[in-house]
C-alpha cells in the first residue's frame, strides 16, 4: 500500500533534520523553463514541490509571485495546459511529491469533483488552496478524502489555539504554517516571536509543519530545523531564475540544504 504523504514525510525526517518544498508558477516565464527548473529541484534533494495553477487574483501572494501569475495568464497558459504538464512532470520526477497550490475559483469553475479525480490519477499527493476557508470547503474536503489527498490547511500568526486545533483537524499531510502576516515575498525576521508561534503551532497539531512566506536563505532553513518538518521556498526561487536562470537554481537548492 502506498504511503501517505505524511507518513511519507514522517519517513523522510527519519533521515534529514528538515526537508523542502519548492513553488513555482506554471507557465512563467515558460512551461520549457518550469522543466527545466524542476529538474534542478528534483536532482538536488527537493522532497515536495507545489505547481501553481495561475489565477488572476492570487490574494496570498506578493508582487514577484502576483507579476508572474499575471505574465503566465498573459501568455496563454490553462488549466489544462497545466494538469498535462504536472502530469508530465509526475511521470519524470518519481522521488518528488508534487502538490497543486491554486485558488478555488479555479477548482470550482473547471468542477470540484473533476478536478480532483484528475489530480489523484496523475499523482498529485495534496492540493493547497489559501482563499478556501475549512468550513465552507465541504465539497472539496469530502473529494479530497475520496480520491486520497491530502487537503493542507493553514496556521497564520493570528490563529488562536482552539482554530489552529479546529484546522488541523480537517486537514491532512502536513499544516503550512505562514511565517508572518500579510503576503509572499518579503523577508520573515527569524526572531523569538517566530519561535513561541511554532510552539503553538506544534502544540495545536501532530501534522508535520512546513514553514513558509518569507523564507529563501540557508540561515532561515537552519533556524527552522528543529522547530519545524519542512521549509518552503517560493519568491526566492522566482527571483533567481528571472535573474540567473534555472541552471542557478541546482547550487541555491544545495546552499539551503547545507
Amino acid at each position: 500500500m502506498t504511503m501517505t504523504l505524511q507518513e511519507d514525510i514522517q519517513k523522510r525526517l527519519e533521515k534529514k533534520k528538515i526537508l523542502l518544498m519548492t513553488h513555482l508558477v506554471l507557465g512563467y516565464p515558460s512551461l520549457e523553463v518550469n522543466r527545466q527548473v524542476i529538474a534542478q529541484m528534483a536532482e538536488n534533494g527537493v522532497d515536495c514541490i507545489e505547481l501553481q495553477i495561475p489565477f488572476s487574483e492570487p490574494m496570498a501572494d506578493g508582487p514577484v509571485i502576483l507579476k508572474a501569475n499575471q505574465d503566465a495568464l498573459a501568455g496563454g497558459i490553462r488549466v489544462a495546459d497545466c494538469l498535462a504538464f504536472a502530469r508530465e512532470m509526475i511521470a519524470a520526477h518519481p522521488g518528488v511529491h508534487f502538490l497543486f497550490m491554486t485558488y478555488y475559483n479555479i477548482v470550482f469553475r473547471y468542477s470540484t469533483s473533476a478536478f480532483l479525480e484528475e489530480a489523484a490519477d496523475m499523482g498529485i499527493r495534496g492540493c493547497i488552496i489559501p482563499d478556501l476557508p475549512p468550513e465552507e470547503g465541504g465539497e472539496y474536503l469530502e473529494g479530497c478524502r475520496e480520491h486520497g489527498l491530502a487537503p493542507i490547511m493553514f496556521f497564520t500568526p493570528t490563529s488562536t489555539d482552539d482554530r489552529m486545533r479546529e484546522v488541523a483537524a480537517r486537514g491532512e499531510g502536513f499544516i503550512y504554517c505562514v511565517a508572518r502576516r500579510g503576503v509572499t515575498g518579503a523577508h520573515t525576521e527569524m526572531d523569538a516571536g517566530l519561535v513561541r508561534y511554532l510552539e503553538r503551532c506544534r502544540a495545536a497539531t501532530d501534522l508535520p509543519l512546513a514553514v513558509g512566506f518569507g523564507i529563501g536563505r540557508r540561515e532561515d532553513v537552519a533556524m527552522l530545523e528543529g522547530r519545524a518538518d519542512m521549509a518552503v521556498i517560493g519568491t526566492a526561487t522566482i527571483r533567481l531564475v528571472d535573474e540567473k536562470g534555472p541552471a542557478a537554481v541546482g547550487p541555491f537548492i544545495r546552499d539551503l540544504l547545507g
